[in-house]
């Protein structure tokens, strides 16, 4: 039987953030719709049918680059949530190597604009996300975020189905 599940890409975030940044969203989203870990996600939806070729190129990708520097550079809305705005040239050039890579098989939301951030609160009333924005602005500084490689994962509804992770081991800048 052929999966149907799309698959996510995603920039695995390194333990000594993830911790915090899960904190903060086991703290501020709604309980029943976080089945979710905190993650900054690449690409939303590549198709079910390139499983191996994705995990394949993204290993590579990892084997052959250096870890990118990133940055939480700001709080920013979503509207209906909050979320950390991520700062990351060479996380944008290994998105660009992806999607130049999968060219003609992303869908419009994955082949428009990135906008890299982590949400830690998502589909409330507006005036809660506001209270949430206001208040993580007020101490807000920017910190580096460590990035440690590469994830796929299988869309599933809910909670997602781990294929992969494939750490940064390379020594090229992306």
């Amino acid at each position: 039987m052929t999966d149907t599940r799309p698959l996510i890409v995603t920039a695995a975030i390194a333990p000594e953030d993830l911790g915090w940044l899960d904190a903060e969203r086991r703290a501020h989203f709604p309980e029943e719709r976080n089945l979710l870990t905190a993650h900054l996600t690449m690409f939303h939806a590549l198709p079910p049918s390139m499983g191996d070729e994705a995990a394949s190129f993204l290993a590579r990708l990892a084997r052959d680059h250096a870890r990118p520097d990133a940055t939480l550079s700001e709080v920013m809305s979503l509207g209906r949530g909050v979320a950390y705005r991520v700062r990351s040239d060479g996380l944008v050039n290994l998105r660009e190597m992806i999607a130049e890579h999968f060219h003609g098989c992303l869908t419009a939301q994955d082949a428009g604009g990135w906008r890299p951030h982590i949400t830690i609160q998502n589909k409330v009333t507006p005036k809660e996300a506001k209270a949430l924005l206001v208040e993580k602005q007020a101490g807000f500084e920017p910190r580096p975020l460590r990035i440690a490689g590469l994830s796929l994962d299988r869309y599933d509804g809910g909670p997602w189905e781990k294929v992969g992770t494939w750490k940064f081991s390379g020594s090229a800048k992306p």
